[in-house]
């Protein structure tokens, strides 16, 4: 059986298709389990990932051939849910914000996002309500209006919901069409400019761990998690990280303590500091992007300033609707982008809207974005210049939705079925205003879990997956059977019941953590971060 996905991946990579025989894959039955081939999607971006590692790696250390990659089913989809396998000092993750949530509208059913301060405050201004309103009162507002008049009144106050839509409603939507036309991975340049500085990434040293990305420097200008575990994963590969935030807009220490294994952290002013920042950049090898598109335009990094700028760099940017269309310029979270493409309806139904077992457009994105740069790094071997690479969440699930085919597997009860993170929440919990929970794919207890958590589908409920036979414009080409990348018979291994053997325990500023392992793996490679997440915002503004 071939790994189609992840042939069409490396392909959109510019990887070259002779090294993808030298990918295996331990498949498990019950990972990642919906109605949708999720486990497909996160086995090709891993796969893809580590593909990419082992072939700059190669190319450093001087060996005759890229190092075996392997992709286990176990690994990924417990790295897909890392946020939830997070213990400090034993402590659970902090969940949703009680405004985090579906909710009942006039005519179907809105999904708002509201963990953080300023975008709660927004979304209680736009709907009239008080700061202090409750999720009753927010439930009592919403219940009388229209689903899509919410999305824009919302969207206009610089807050964030998103009405949902069926499958078929957002392929006939102007943000669905514009989608359509892109690529999954978009590339620009090599970059213009004639002021590129000479780069030479050193040998890599015998006998010790194959890091490629060592010696890279990675400046992290993301929040939140795909464009977070993107340069996470460059930090597990040996890159010197230094995620840059502004001092005004807050953090959720969870999510930085998740995703910030192997990196620095500090915090800059873009004006006052500006001086300091620019030493940064003028060292840099790769920057990469994750707020909203043009929010970072008024202080020239835009992707293409910061190619023209430095012609040798690396820029890679990712966003939740893409740069283009009538949504380019919105605000999103993989949350919100699974109710806006159909995903919702199709993990559940549209009196019953669900979600995916994992933040899998999040976390597969950035996989996906972390082997872009890891490609452009070797290409810019050869040629001595930058790359431009961007990625979209909603290009990810039109991919998700139209663009991979599921692969057969045995029959297993899901570890998140059973009481996993994850697990399906006890219906008699749902607070007022949310969907129903009868069925295992229904929306999530908006106090369980983390953001865009969702409990894990079984067999038989409405909303099955559409047929994948029938591929739309702008799908990834789907290679036919007998190509390279293949894999064992997904019956090989171990179901996936336990996620232990893929977590670990380590102490660290923040206290003993326990945490999901790195899903990227190959032969020599490295099998942890070299130094735990610290605290936000306490590092100096300097590379290591």
């Amino acid at each position: 059986m071939t790994h189609a996905p992840m042939a069409a991946v490396w392909d959109e990579l510019g990887g070259d298709p002779a090294l993808l025989p030298g990918v295996s894959t331990v498949a498990r039955a019950g990972a990642l389990e919906a109605a949708l081939p999720v486990r497909e999607l996160a086995r090709a971006c891993v796969g893809a990932c580590a593909l990419a590692a082992a072939e700059l790696g190669a190319r450093r250390a001087g060996l005759a051939r890229s190092p075996r990659v392997s992709v286990d089913d176990g690994a990924v989809a417990t790295a897909f849910v890392s946020e939830r396998h997070l213990r400090i000092d034993g402590r659970a993750p902090v969940g949703f914000a009680p405004l985090s949530r579906f909710w009942r509208t006039a005519d179907g059913w809105v999904r708002t996002h509201a963990n953080y301060p300023h975008h709660r405050s927004r979304l209680l201004d736009a709907l009239g309500a008080a700061d202090d309103a409750s999720a009753e009162d927010v439930a009592s507002l919403l219940a009388g209006r229209s689903a899509r008049e919410v999305e824009e009144t919302v969207y206009s106050a610089g807050g964030l919901a998103v009405a949902l839509r069926t499958p078929q409603e957002w392929a006939a939507h102007e943000q669905g069409l514009a989608l359509a036309r892109r690529p999954l991975i978009e590339w620009d340049g090599p970059a213009g400019g004639s002021g590129a500085r000479p780069r030479v990434l050193s040998p890599l040293p015998a006998g010790a761990p194959l890091l490629p990305a060592a010696g890279v420097r990675v400046l992290d200008l993301t929040r939140v998690i795909a464009g977070p575990v993107a340069t996470r994963t460059l930090a597990l590969l040996g890159a010197d990280v230094l995620r840059v935030d502004g001092p005004l807009l807050p953090e959720d220490p969870d999510a930085h303590a998740d995703t910030g294994f192997g990196k620095r952290s500090t915090v800059l002013d873009l004006t006052a500091d500006r001086r300091a920042f620019d030493e940064l950049l003028a060292s840099a090898d790769v920057v990469v992007t994750g707020y909203r598109p043009g929010a970072l335009d008024r202080f020239g990094l835009s992707p293409e300033a910061l190619a023209e700028r430095d012609p040798g760099l690396v820029v890679a940017q990712v966003s939740a609707w893409g740069t283009y269309g009538p949504w380019g310029g919105r605000r999103g979270f993989d949350s919100l982008v699974q109710v806006a493409t159909g995903i919702a309806v199709t993990e559940g139904s549209p009196g019953r809207p669900g979600a995916l077992p994992a933040q899998a457009l999040d976390h597969g994105t950035g996989y996906l974005l972390a082997a872009a740069v890891l490609r452009a790094l070797t290409e810019r071997a050869e040629s001595g210049r930058g790359r431009v690479v961007r990625l979209a969440l909603a290009r990810t699930a039109m991919w998700l939705t139209t663009g991979i085919e599921r692969q057969k597997a045995p029959d297993a009860t899901s570890y998140l079925s059973k009481g996993g993170p994850g697990a399906t929440p006890d219906p008699s919990k749902a607070e007022p205003g949310a969907a129903p929970t009868t069925s295992p794919r229904t929306a999530p207890d908006p106090s369980a879990g983390r953001p865009g958590g969702a409990p894990t589908p079984s067999a038989g409920q409405p909303g099955g997956a559409p047929d994948l036979s029938a591929r739309q414009p702008g799908s990834v080409p789907t290679p036919s059977a007998g190509q390279p990348g293949g894999v064992p018979d997904p019956s090989a291994g171990e179901p996936y019941d336990r996620a232990d053997a893929w977590l670990s325990e380590r102490a660290g500023p923040l206290g003993r953590l326990g945490h999901a392992l790195p899903p990227v793996s190959f032969a020599g490679g490295p099998t942890d971060w070299s130094r735990p997440p610290g605290r936000w915002g306490t590092d100096p503004a300097r590379w290591a």
